[in-house]
């Protein structure tokens, strides 16, 4: 594994969905050593620190049902920034945070890949599709749209212009196991890659996962991960407000982190959706920790002993 300058950027996001706790995410991976478990494996650190969102006005014809809607402008605006910079100097890590933080980390990206003529390419590893837009969400919360966005779909007033929308060919959904009608209609008319957990129950993570991959490779393109508590089963990963049954299992998780890792293909990675204010003595902040290692170099046989097992 190459050695890595690993940039954490604390991205305290809590604006995304009614449910809070999800501010407290970037602190609790602090806690759980992400720094340490990094280095132990030879990358060099940079933690950023907390960042803040920038100041916006509420957006004109927005829908009135939607959470916090100027807050979470502010904060792509300020990731979006961010994770541009951030993409010049080294690997960003955005510790989340809800995965509205991504509306903001993957635009951002997409932007450096564009300025230096590389494809930009997304892995979404998450129970949910995250398709929806401001005017097709019932519940109002914008944790569920940045798939949406990122890939250049019209209805988000007040957000910046995606100046580089990512490509539906581009994108693949991993472990979906909780997709609404409307989204399932307008994911079906895409050229998403979807892969729900009946998929991965069939044929295994692997086999997806390598093949979305290989198109990264033959396009040499950058890929960012972006790593949903829930993409986990909540048997092991509790500390999320979306829970899911039936998600993958720590093997299959591993799995797909060592083979992101083993392709030497990611170049930014999200970890979203921690609620510590739901964990259990620290116990999904950990895994994902592990995960985030694995992804970087570990092996699934060199991790310690956790107290919780």
């Amino acid at each position: 594994m190459t050695q890595k300058t690993c940039i954490l950027i604390g991205a305290p996001v809590d604006s995304g969905k009614a449910r809070q706790g999800c501010l407290m995410g970037p602190d609790a991976y602090r806690v759980a050593g992400i720094a340490e478990a990094l280095a132990d494996l030879g990358h060099s650190v940079i933690d950023m620190g907390n960042l803040a969102p920038a100041k916006v006005e509420p957006p004109n014809g927005a829908p009135k049902h939607l959470v916090k809607p100027a807050e979470t402008i502010g904060w792509t605006v300020t990731l979006r920034d961010a994770a541009q910079d951030a993409m010049k100097n080294g690997l960003p890590i955005f510790l989340g945070g809800d995965h509205s933080l991504s509306l903001g980390s993957v635009t951002g990206v997409a932007n450096h890949a564009a300025s230096t003529g590389r494809p930009q390419f997304v892995l979404w590893l998450d129970a949910h599709s995250d398709y929806h837009t401001p005017h097709s969400t019932a519940s109002g919360n914008l944790h569920g749209t940045p798939v949406g966005y990122l890939a250049g779909l019209a209805g988000f007033d007040g957000f910046p212009k995606v100046k580089n929308p990512v490509p539906q060919e581009q994108i693949c959904l991993l472990g979906l196991r909780s997709v609404d009608g409307p989204e399932r209609e307008m994911l079906q008319a895409t050229k998403i890659h979807c892969h729900d957990m009946r998929a991965i129950d069939e044929s295994g993570i692997a086999k997806p996962l390598n093949a979305f991959l290989e198109l990264v490779t033959r396009a040499g393109g950058d890929l960012h991960v972006s790593l949903d508590v829930d993409f986990l089963d909540p048997s092991f990963a509790p500390a999320v407000g979306t829970t899911v049954p039936g998600g993958a299992t720590m093997r299959e998780a591993h799995l797909a982190m060592e083979i992101i890792c083993d392709s030497g293909l990611m170049t930014s990675l999200d970890l979203v959706e921690l609620n510590p204010f739901l964990d259990e003595r620290g116990r999904t902040a950990q895994v994902m920790v592990d995960l985030a290692a694995s992804a970087l170099g570990r092996r699934v046989f060199d991790r310690p002993t956790r107290a919780y097992t």
